[in-house]
């Protein structure tokens, strides 16, 4: 399997976790997902001041600028892997 195919299965398995993760870890899969498929954020249209969860998942991705797909596919696939006990 290439790489993406191996993305597309941990995707597929971060929804079948054994156990539910903590939310920085959450935070974590959703910005690796978002650069891994979307690449760097478009930081012209931030969330609002009082969206504590959009603001959460913006700085999450945007923390993530400049790393390359296949870097957070790679770093997607690692943790899904430790978080499933594989």
């Amino acid at each position: 399997m290439d790489q993406k195919e191996v993305f597309e299965k941990a995707v597929a398995d971060s929804k079948t976790l054994p156990t539910k993760p903590d939310n920085e870890t959450l935070l974590r899969l959703y910005s690796l997902y978002k650069q891994a498929t979307e690449g760097d954020i478009n930081t012209d249209n931030p969330p609002g001041m009082f969206d504590f969860v959009a603001k959460a998942k913006y700085d999450a991705w945007l923390n993530l600028k400049g790393v390359t797909a296949d870097a957070a596919r790679q770093q997607y696939i690692d943790l899904v892997k430790e978080l499933s006990g594989k």
